[in-house]
């Protein structure tokens, strides 16, 4: 009994320890300067203002910082017709604290309601409103598409719920900014609410083939259908002879 009871305080000790070691490597505003000066003021400039290979951040805000640190697409590997999505360079601290650092010198649009993107809005309005305004670049499957001049619209079959609604709210890359006078945010709630419900379904008709609709089924049926069809002529003449 002794010895258990000798054990549990030392366990308490420690536990408290801990916390109070996590609390302390919280990253602050300040941490979050260090972070960009490092490693996004050489094209953003060390006052956000931009430079010749940069754009300027002024009234980007913390929401925009996140989703381009959190998807990968910065620091930029090399430049191109859009930036590509990878494994992001930063921990989830660290991202929170540059994005911070933004929004305290250049503020702007900020992180949703958890109401916002709890998917639970209207699924059938929000895939009517993604059809609208989303699918002439996305695919009416969200599977992504081809646009001019080598950029594309990413597929957002895996995006989450945060950067669903921070892409309608920023415009990153090719994306029109969807401001409160096109989507409000029940609406931007809805079509979120659709895709995470179509990110979750089973498909029904077998393969998807990549959700590209006729593309993909007709080369599928014109490779594997009149392949068949050719085998099957062959066979039956090799038969007959």
């Amino acid at each position: 009994m002794i010895t258990g009871a000798v054990y549990a305080g030392a366990s308490a000790a420690f536990a408290a320890t801990d916390t109070q070691a996590a609390a302390s490597t919280q990253l602050t505003v300040e941490d979050g300067e260090k972070l960009f000066t490092a490693n996004c003021a050489t094209c953003h400039g060390l006052d956000l203002q931009g430079t010749a290979d940069g754009p300027s951040l002024y009234g980007v805000g913390e929401l925009a910082a996140e989703f381009q640190l959190s998807t990968g697409r910065m620091p930029l590997q090399m430049q191109g017709p859009q930036a590509p999505q990878k494994e992001p360079q930063f921990t989830e601290e660290q991202i929170r604290a540059i994005a911070s650092y933004v929004q305290s010198v250049a503020p702007g649009p900020t992180y949703p309601s958890d109401h916002t993107i709890d998917g639970e809005g209207d699924v059938a309005k929000g895939a009517e409103l993604f059809r609208v305004n989303c699918a002439m670049c996305h695919n009416v499957s969200a599977a992504g598409g081809a646009l001019t001049e080598g950029k594309y619209a990413p597929a957002l079959t895996e995006t989450s719920a945060l950067h669903m609604y921070a892409a309608m709210v920023t415009g990153p890359q090719n994306m029109p900014v969807f401001g409160d006078m096109n989507l409000s945010d029940e609406d931007k709630r809805d079509i979120i609410s659709a895709l995470l419900f179509q990110q979750k379904a089973v498909p029904v008709g077998g393969f998807t083939l990549g959700n590209l609709g006729p593309v993909s089924e007709g080369l599928f049926v014109w490779i594997f259908g009149i392949g068949a069809l050719v085998a099957i002529t062959v066979w039956i003449t090799a038969k007959s002879n």
